[in-house]
């Protein structure tokens, strides 16, 4: 995890493979769905969700030493 500071705000920048991904999307909307059912507000668990479900990928160079 990185940690990138832009004028006032702090970002954290988690590299996640797409089952890391998966995991943390579902876990999120168990999170909404229960404050959902008690009638709680979603809106930072919306956010949250949305900004982990439009991540943008970045491919990842794996570094073969043997074929040198």
């Amino acid at each position: 995890m990185s940690i990138r500071t832009t004028g006032r705000k702090e970002r954290r920048i988690a590299e996640l493979d797409p089952i890391e991904q998966g995991v943390v999307i579902t876990a999120l909307n168990e999170l909404r769905n229960e404050k959902l059912e008690e009638h709680r507000p979603t809106d930072a668990v919306d956010d949250v969700l949305l900004k982990v479900i439009d991540a943008p990928s970045r491919k990842v160079r794996v570094r073969d030493d043997e074929a040198r």
